[in-house]
């Protein structure tokens, strides 16, 4: 500072310096989002030493714009007895969380309709939504955007276990098919975009983030039995009564999962079926029209850990891992074999049953006709089983 003051130079550094500072904050002002474009300021603005920030370009709107016409209201009507039930809360899910408040008495049959959402994936007319949506279904309606009158649809795949289905309208026109990503490279952290008809209100979208991966989560089914899901997405893009069935999709406009469960016990969490474990389906379906998979022909889920420590504890067991079985189909490879319902599996061939998805992994791998040895505890007691793996029916 001393030299300047000796020299004549210090007005014209105070000057440059002014002048740096100025245009430091001028250039924070002109930051652009990646939604957004700046553009100039005409010469007859008042302001037209400045830039005006404008959206221009959206990449949710563009991306909602683009899937809209492959995401559809799926209608079914199911026959039931006791109480009238709000048809947005006809989910076992949202019904786990809300309970039967929103629940009309009433003891004569009838048949009572149930709303959710589904995404096309093929031009000829297939359709993947959650199994809980159809699930005991009379019929099947499918409302898509351009058509005057919802479609008639057929269940040609449904899985209890994975909570998946595949339908099929037949009409003359190709129908939008949505594109399918991959959900193994998706990130805590992505942004997630969430389609679908929450209470009735169509082609809705809503924006977050993927909160998380791999969660695992059980539910009461509407029959009684339970649902669990070992690898959920957990998102906090809004999602309600309604939504399931509905795509949740990636920046790219992809398919990442399929929108299943929202828990009113915290703001923003909702959860989806990550899209790989349906991609499999929809690729056959595609290349051979049908589908052909390994089936034991049992329903199953985790142990938790306290009917764990209380059946070591009346059986006198050490050591307990694997899965109970829920329910064993009629006239399947496992009914054939002698299981039961309530068999705790501990050991497919050589591989021992420690996690939900190892009986998954072990029965894709098999061949339509293989044997293979099963480990289970029954009553307390070891046995062992031999069964030949059939090819799945398409409704379960």
């Amino acid at each position: 500072m001393k030299f300047f003051k000796k020299t004549r130079l210090m007005p014209y550094v105070l000057i440059a310096l002014l002048a740096l500072m100025i245009g430091v904050v001028a250039g924070s002002t002109d930051k652009v989002t990646p939604f957004s474009k700046a553009n100039e300021a005409s010469p007859g603005d008042a302001d037209n030493a400045e830039k005006i920030v404008i959206t221009e370009s959206n990449v949710f709107a563009d991306i909602a714009e683009q899937i809209d016409p492959g995401v559809v209201l799926i209608t079914s009507e199911v026959e039931v007895q006791g109480s009238q039930e709000n048809p947005f809360f006809n989910d076992p899910f949202f019904k786990y969380f809300f309970g039967n408040q929103f629940d009309i008495p009433e003891s004569q049959p009838r048949t009572q309709e149930g709303f959710g959402s589904g995404f096309i994936v093929s031009q000829d007319g297939y359709i993947v939504t959650n199994e809980h949506v159809i699930h005991n279904a009379n019929s099947i309606e499918v409302t898509i955007k351009g058509f005057e009158e919802p479609v008639p649809a057929e269940v040609v795949w449904s899985e209890v276990n994975t909570d998946l289905a595949v339908l099929k309208v037949n009409v003359k026109e190709d129908l939008h098919a949505v594109k399918l990503g991959d959900s193994d490279k998706i990130r805590p952290g992505d942004w997630a975009i969430a389609i679908g008809n929450p209470f009735g209100f169509e082609h809705t979208v809503t924006t977050g983030v993927v909160s998380a991966l791999g969660r695992p989560i059980t539910i009461p089914s509407s029959d009684g039995e339970q649902r669990s899901y070992p690898n959920l997405i957990q998102t906090d893009a809004a999602i309600n009564p309604g939504n399931s069935g509905g795509p949740l999709l990636a920046l790219n406009g992809k398919v990442i999962g399929i929108n299943t469960a929202v828990s009113t016990q915290g703001q923003g969490i909702g959860f989806a079926i990550p899209i790989n474990e349906v991609k499999g389906i929809v690729n056959d379906l595609k290349v051979k029209g049908e589908i052909i998979q390994p089936w034991l022909g049992i329903y199953y889920s985790q142990l938790d850990s306290k009917f764990k420590e209380q059946y070591k504890k009346y059986y006198n067991i050490k050591e307990l891992n694997g899965v109970i079985i829920a329910k064993v189909y009629d006239d399947s490879p496992a009914d054939e074999a002698g299981l039961l319902a309530n068999d705790i599996i501990t050991r497919i061939d050589e591989t021992e049953i420690k996690e939900l998805t190892d009986v998954k992994k072990i029965i894709e791998k098999k061949n339509i006709g293989d044997s293979i040895r099963i480990d289970i505890i029954r009553n307390g007691n070891s046995k062992i089983l031999f069964a030949r793996i059939a090819k799945r029916p398409g409704k379960l």
